[in-house]
């Protein structure tokens, strides 16, 4: 052969072999260890039927402690998460109100598979404000409001959550705590009194029940139901569960709700949760709803009568349950 055919046989044989597949590459991406496993199946959270769970609640009326529409809605609480196979502790306890008033107030945990010890806790207030104080308010200034999303809509998708266990039984324990006398606090900006808050958390914190109550972790629902709702990595939550916080805040984006679930981050807000991670030391985050378009730092109905039926929009309940039903059966099957 000679040089020149040589030199273009050599050539082709280059040409042939760099158009050739190599051998640790594909057209198809490498299988990983996920693909492998089975998807885990999540029941459907009901929008329309949490919804109707805020609507029960305020039929009641403000639930104040210390008022029949409180027991009467104390009650039926109680009676509903039993209907659904829960079992239930009632913890009954008094907290003086920073006005003076001696408050009967009632925390209540629904147990879904109190015999398992791998647990979670789900958590939401369930009183209302005694008084519409909000400095956007203007009218009724002193007369309790409905609290329809400042309480009532944590409380109804811990309600459809527990429906939901019922139907679609879980591998995992999981706890759902109402705590109560949450929104009875000091809004004297001149002379801050945050321990005048949350006087259930407070309470239940320091006597835990059941006793020796160690959940893996605690996501705390308040202000979840209305129409275009923000909720942002508020500042507690990343100080004492950020792994927790941007867990959530990814599957919630992964499900199509990062419209809510946004990537900015707040200041720290005492609620529930505060007391939760500084007293009982079980790691609690907090999905609430803030805005930076009004002065108060939450939206325009927090603490008026605009808080009622009209202001909670069941595609937002929808967005936060089911993130919260996609973290439960995930954390069954480990895959959270």
């Amino acid at each position: 052969m000679s040089c020149k055919h040589f030199k273009n046989l050599f050539l082709l044989l280059a040409i042939l072999a760099l158009q050739a597949p190599m051998g640790c590459k594909s057209d198809h991406p490498p299988r990983t260890v996920e693909d492998d496993l089975e998807p885990v199946v999540v029941p459907r959270f009901e929008r329309d039927s949490a919804f109707q769970f805020v609507a029960a609640q305020v039929a009641f009326g403000p639930r104040v402690p210390n008022t029949e529409a409180h027991l009467q809605c104390k009650d039926w609480l109680v009676e509903k998460f039993k209907s659904y196979g829960l079992e239930v502790i009632e913890q009954p306890f008094k907290a003086k109100a920073f006005y003076g008033e001696q408050l009967k107030g009632y925390n209540i945990m629904a147990q879904y598979r109190p015999e398992l010890s791998k647990r979670i806790l789900l958590a939401a207030h369930w009183d209302s404000r005694f008084h519409a104080d909000s400095p956007l308010n203007e009218e009724r200034r002193e007369e309790p409001i409905l609290g329809a999303d400042d309480g009532g809509s944590g409380v109804a998708v811990l309600l459809e959550i527990a429906r939901q266990l019922q139907a679609h039984p879980a591998d995992i324990g999981v706890d759902l705590l109402l705590f109560d006398a949450e929104d009875q606090g000091s809004d004297d900006d001149s002379n801050p009194q945050p321990e005048s808050w949350c006087l259930g958390s407070q309470h239940w914190s320091r006597n835990i029940v059941p006793p020796g109550y160690r959940p893996k972790y605690g996501i705390l629902l308040d202000m979840v139901g209305a129409a275009n709702a923000k909720f942002p990595k508020e500042g507690v939550s990343m100080n004492y569960a950020p792994k927790v916080v941007n867990k959530v805040w990814k599957l919630a984006k992964d499900l199509g709700y990062g419209n809510y679930f946004v990537e900015t981050k707040s200041g720290p807000i005492t609620d529930d949760h505060y007391f939760v991670n500084t007293i009982a030391k079980i790691p609690m985050i907090d999905i609430i709803n803030k805005s930076a378009a009004t002065s108060t730092g939450f939206g325009a109905h927090w603490h008026t009568h605009d808080d009622d039926l009209d202001i909670i929009n069941p595609r937002t309940l929808k967005a936060v349950g089911q993130t919260m039903l996609e973290v439960i059966y995930r954390e069954a099957a480990n895959r959270f």
